[in-house]
């Protein structure tokens, strides 16, 4: 199924900004963010379509998934 998958911060560093994917059905967000080789520890925020999900979400056909970075400051 094809995912268009959005990194945003330093999540884009090396990868890409947006590119559409293809993944296996029953793929959980856990899954692409594993798949990118992205630190499941530093993941802040995921959305499908702009709205929020969790971790264990599984995608379908034409989603849109954000990966944000935790943030950090004070």
């Amino acid at each position: 199924m094809n995912i268009t998958v959005r990194l945003f911060a330093f999540f884009r560093e090396g990868r890409f900004v947006e590119e559409v994917r293809v993944y296996p059905e029953k793929t959980t967000v856990t899954g692409v963010i594993n798949d990118l080789g992205i630190n499941i520890d530093a993941v802040g925020v995921t959305m499908i379509c702009f709205r929020q999900c969790a971790l264990d979400t599984e995608l379908r056909e034409g989603d849109q998934l954000g990966i944000f970075p935790m943030i950090g400051g004070g």
